[in-house]
């Protein structure tokens, strides 16, 4: 996808500005909140990503909402209206977090499961993550029941399925070919 690669590459350089200037602690607080944001309020994130929308009003919709927003955030806003990807904003917002927290050694795992993971569950798949991968974790549950029951486990580009629907899958294709 395009978008995604242009996401990255702005994330990439608000990264590296904000981590020279010193200030990428509060531009990461301001991403997880804008990307929150336009994940929590529909229409917000439909009137940013609607081309009918004039630029400019898009970005002082952006202003409005985060007015408490670090000044380099703000840049950011006027950068992605001058080149017309103001659309993309929720995508720099999330993998401008994730490269952050590659670069400060916080890995990110998601397990899919069929039913939500319980906390005993989850501080378990957190310590078994924390000895394989030696770096500060967090985890994200994914429902998804037709996964039937077990689990997939997803550390970066690792993953590891031990789902029920992908056994049966396995014998599946074992007695077909057979």
């Amino acid at each position: 996808m395009a978008g995604t690669r242009a996401a990255i590459r702005y994330a990439k350089a608000v990264l590296s500005l904000a981590t020279e200037k010193q200030v990428a602690e509060a531009i990461n607080a301001d991403m997880v909140l804008i990307s929150k944001t336009l994940k929590a309020n529909q229409e917000l994130d439909l009137a940013i990503k609607n081309a009918v929308v004039k630029s400019e009003d898009k970005k002082a919709i952006l202003s409005q909402v985060f007015p408490d927003a670090n000044a380099m955030t703000l840049e950011l806003f006027k950068v992605l209206d001058a080149n017309k990807r103001l659309d993309l904003m929720e995508a720099v917002a999330d993998k401008f977090s994730d490269l952050f927290d590659i670069q400060n050694g916080k890995e990110s795992a998601t397990v899919t499961t069929a039913v939500a993971i319980t906390e005993d569950v989850e501080a378990k798949v957190l310590a078994k993550i924390k000895e394989l991968t030696n770096k500060a974790v967090t985890v994200k549950n994914i429902v998804d029941e037709s996964i039937l029951g077990g689990f997939i486990l997803r550390v970066g580009d690792i993953q590891y399925n031990a789902s029920i629907a992908n056994k049966l899958n396995k014998l599946k294709r074992d007695f077909t070919i057979n």
